[in-house]
C-alpha cells in the first residue's frame, strides 16, 4: 500500500508538511508506525525542522548517517545554512550512487533547483515512479522557468492517476495562478479551504489565499488573509513580501517600513533582488541623460 494514500500510515504527517504545518509534523506521534515507514516519517520531520530554521540542529542529528535519505537531508540542511556548493556536491554524488531513491530525487531536485541547476534537477526528478512529491516539484521548476505549458502537462498527467490528492490540487492551483482567467477562482477555492479550516490552516496556506485574492482584485480580503498570516508568524517573509506588493497596489504609505522588515527577515529575498535589479537598470538608463537648463 502507498503510505501516502488515503489509507496509508503517512497520509496525515505528509499532508501536514505540504500544508506548511511544520510544528504539527515535528510533534507528530510516529511511535505506532510500521518499521518500513519510520524512515520516511523521520525525513519529513527533519525537513520540517529545516523549514522552521533548525538546519544546524538537523545537520548535527544526521551527521555520520549513511542512509541515502539522510545524506539528502544533510544536503538540504547545508543549503539552508548557506553552504550551497557543499549541498550540490552531496546531491551530485547521491544522484550517481542512489538516483533511483525517491527521497534523493525529491530533496536532490530541491537543492539543485534552488542552486539554479534546473535541468539537472529535472533530470533527477524524471526518474521518479509515481511520486506526487516529484511531480509537484517538477511543476514548480517549470513555472519558475516560465514553461507554463510543461507545468500544465505535468499536472494533467498526474491528475489521471492521482485523482483528488492534496498535492495534485495544490500543483493545479499553482498553474492556475499563472494561467489566469477562470483558473484564478478555482485556485482560490483550494487555498481558501485550506487556509480557513482550523485543521489545515498555516501561514503558507493563508499567504496562498491572499495571492489568489490579489489576482481576483480583492485587496481587502487579501489584506485580511495576510494579517492572519503575520499574526501567526510576524517574521514570515512571504507574508511580508506579499503585503508589500499589496501596499504598492493600494498606494499605502507603509512600503518603506515593509521593505525594511523584509530586508531584516531575508535580505536575499527574490522580491528584493528584483527591485534592486530594476533600480540599477533605471539608474543606468537615467545616467545617459542630463538635464538641460535654459538661461
Amino acid at each position: 500500500m502507498d503510505p501516502y494514500s488515503a489509507e496509508g500510515e503517512l497520509i496525515n504527517i505528509h499532508n501536514h508538511f505540504h500544508q506548511g504545518q511544520y510544528t504539527e509534523v515535528v510533534d507528530f506521534d510516529v511511535s505506532s508506525l510500521s518499521a518500513e515507514n519510520a524512515l520516511p516519517a523521520r525525513v519529513l520531520q527533519l525537513r520540517a525542522r529545516i523549514a522552521l530554521g533548525q538546519a544546524e540542529d538537523v545537520l548535527a542529528d544526521v551527521q555520520g548517517e549513511k542512509e541515502p535519505e539522510l545524506e539528502a537531508v544533510s544536503a538540504l540542511a547545508e543549503q539552508a545554512l548557506g553552504n550551497n556548493d557543499k549541498a550540490v556536491e552531496i546531491v551530485e554524488s547521491l544522484a550517481q550512487s542512489a538516483g533511483d531513491n525517491a527521497t534523493v530525487q525529491i530533496l536532490g531536485g530541491t537543492v539543485l533547483a534552488a542552486a539554479g541547476k534546473s535541468e539537472d534537477a529535472l533530470a533527477l526528478l524524471g526518474k521518479h515512479e509515481g511520486s506526487l512529491d516529484a511531480v509537484a516539484l517538477i511543476v514548480q521548476i517549470h513555472l519558475q522557468n516560465n514553461r507554463n505549458d510543461l507545468a500544465l502537462k505535468a499536472v494533467t498527467e498526474a491528475r489521471r492517476w492521482a485523482q483528488d490528492s492534496l498535492l495534485v490540487n495544490l500543483a493545479e492551483s499553482w498553474v492556475g495562478l499563472r494561467l489566469g482567467g477562470e483558473r484564478y477562482q478555482q485556485a482560490f477555492y483550494v487555498f481558501e479551504e485550506l487556509a480557513q479550516a482550523p485543521a489545515t490552516s498555516s501561514v503558507r496556506t493563508l499567504v496562498s489565499q491572499a495571492v489568489a485574492e490579489l489576482h481576483l482584485g480583492r485587496t481587502e480580503e487579501a489584506q485580511a488573509a495576510l494579517d492572519q498570516a503575520l499574526k501567526k508568524d510576524p517574521g514570515y517573509t512571504e507574508a511580508i513580501a506579499n503585503l508589500l506588493v499589496l501596499n504598492v497596489i493600494t498606494g499605502s504609505k507603509t512600503q518603506q517600513e515593509l521593505t525594511s522588515s523584509l530586508v531584516q527577515a531575508n535580505p536575499e529575498h527574490p522580491l528584493l533582488t528584483d527591485l534592486n535589479e530594476k533600480s540599477e537598470l533605471f539608474d543606468k538608463a537615467a545616467s545617459k541623460y542630463s538635464a538641460k537648463v535654459s538661461a
